[in-house]
């Protein structure tokens, strides 16, 4: 049979924005309790106290700071801010691999211009320069588009090489950027280096937020 505290621990874990700041007790276990009691209600199948799964929460909640451990990393980073970037969506293809290799003809590495190229299952994600739009149409002529996005921007944040081994990282800037109600076009990460494109609406707002980030955090425990 099922328990409220089973219950409780399910629906916390699966709502990833209330396990931290229930974690750190600065979020209200009673007005939790409010918020979740219909939910727990609808998943047990009979009516629930609110003082029952405050209880549940409190009893979770000690078992979370038991088993959590601090994780240090130094958040210390410059910002790097890129504009006029493109998006171009396509489907996966034997020809289109092919045209791939034309693009690093097209990109002027040496300017400092990028191109990133994310493979999915059955998608392909071109990141790039506007400049280079038209021209990387063109090389993926016959192929076919999902879509197309411009005025993006991209925003990197150049990490220590303890990056690529610390959890939690990539996870705590993302969270960041969706609290502020930032939309996340890609990510696009390296051994020290991660880079969002972002919508060119967004990039003042985005510039700030990773500011404060990397200002509040650097050094500290996540």
């Amino acid at each position: 049979m099922v328990t409220i505290s089973q219950t409780v621990q399910k629906i916390v874990n699966d709502k990833i924005f209330i396990l931290e700041p229930l974690s750190k007790g600065i979020i209200s276990n009673v007005a939790l309790a409010e918020q979740l009691k219909s939910q727990i209600e609808e998943d047990l199948g009979k009516k629930v106290k609110t003082h029952a799964i405050v209880m549940a929460l409190r009893r979770y909640t000690e078992e979370i700071k038991k088993s959590h451990k601090e994780i240090i990393f130094d958040y210390s980073s410059e910002i790097i801010l890129k504009t006029d970037i493109c998006d171009i969506a396509l489907l996966r293809s034997p020809t289109l691999f092919t045209k791939l290799k034309h693009l690093y003809n097209i990109v002027d590495f040496e300017k400092g211009d990028i191109l990133n190229i994310i493979h999915g299952r059955h998608e392909v994600v071109i990141v790039t320069n506007e400049r280079y739009m038209k021209k990387s149409l063109d090389v993926f002529k016959g192929e076919k588009i999902f879509n197309v996005e411009k005025n993006l921007v991209s925003l990197t944040l150049t990490f220590s090489s303890d990056f690529l081994h610390t959890p939690g990282v990539i996870y705590n800037v993302v969270r960041a950027l969706a609290w502020d109600n930032i939309n996340i076009y890609e990510i696009v990460s390296t051994n020290t280096e991660l880079t969002f494109i972002l919508n060119k609406k967004d990039s003042s707002k985005a510039y700030r937020v990773l500011g404060q980030l990397v200002e509040k955090n650097a050094g500290e425990g996540i």
